[in-house]
């Protein structure tokens, strides 16, 4: 049995924030976009298949697109992308862009994205605390303004980017177009309050499995897998006697004991 406090490392990004929790990171006055999750140097002892994330954003990040992991592969690489999205907090016009208004053909794709037509073509839909999303490989997406959220994702670093508002980046079209979706997004919305016991990702052709997680005050659970992320977003108590609290992601391997303070929320990631 193994547990391990994974390390936050602070992603500085155009469109990150100032205005970051203290429970997640430092205000150091840096714009921090991304709170990446991976153990401390020497740990774990291989990559892990799974990364965490915390994600902050002022305005809107790039139109992309992940391949799946066959696609990953026939291009040399490890695997691919597929994530999922819990928001935490949203201003009042928040949006994330899941998937487009209507199908296109891979031509039409290429040119929204060249003349910038993609951003008014893509499905904003308007989010609160508590929405969630699955994003398959192959979805074109993007996350808005205004947006706190957990992301988890399989740990593959393999983002083909559409459009990007003309910031001069570069732009992946070729690549994008072998792996896109062009179409409405085919899951349903959903609302998932903090203290809600829900299943969020069920596996199957998801490549992990996701579960909103609820805890007693002055109780014990135990957790008992393989491999697993535990993510509390509210509570605090000592896992296998080491204290944890909301802001934290840990990596739990085999059996171990949870003790819970003063109530527990937390998202559980584990292989499926």
């Amino acid at each position: 049995m193994t547990t391990t406090r994974l390390l936050a490392h602070s992603v500085e990004k155009p469109w990150g924030r100032v205005d970051i929790p203290s429970a997640v990171a430092p205000s150091d006055g840096r714009r921090i976009g991304e709170i990446w999750f991976s153990p401390p140097e020497g740990g774990a002892g291989r990559p892990l298949p799974l990364l965490v994330k915390y994600i902050f954003t002022s305005e809107k990040l790039s139109v992309q697109v992940h391949p799946d992991d066959a696609q990953a592969r026939e291009r040399g690489l490890a695997g691919g992308k597929s994530e999922c999205w819990y928001i935490l907090d949203a201003e009042p016009d928040a949006r994330l862009g899941i998937g487009l208004t209507r199908d296109l053909t891979a031509d039409a794709l290429r040119a929204a994205a060249l003349d910038g037509s993609i951003e008014a073509l893509m499905d904003w839909k308007p989010v609160r605390a508590g929405s969630f999303y699955y994003i398959p490989a192959g979805t074109v997406h993007a996350i808005g303004g205004g947006v706190t959220l957990v992301e988890v994702q399989q740990n593959n670093d393999v983002t083909y980017r559409l459009y990007d508002y003309g910031r001069p980046r570069e732009l992946h079209l070729e690549e994008a177009m072998a792996v896109s979706m062009a179409a409405p997004y085919a899951l349903p919305d959903r609302a998932v309050p903090i203290t809600a016991e829900e299943r969020l990702v069920a596996g199957g052709d998801a490549p992990f499995i996701l579960d909103l997680v609820q805890g007693k005050a002055e109780s014990r659970q135990w957790i008992e897998e393989k491999m697993a992320w535990f993510i509390p977003l509210a509570g605090a108590g000592a896992i296998d006697g080491e204290p944890w609290r909301r802001g934290e992601c840990w990596l739990i391997e085999g059996t171990t004991a949870l003790t819970i303070d003063d109530g527990m929320s937390a998202l559980l990631a584990r292989l499926p």
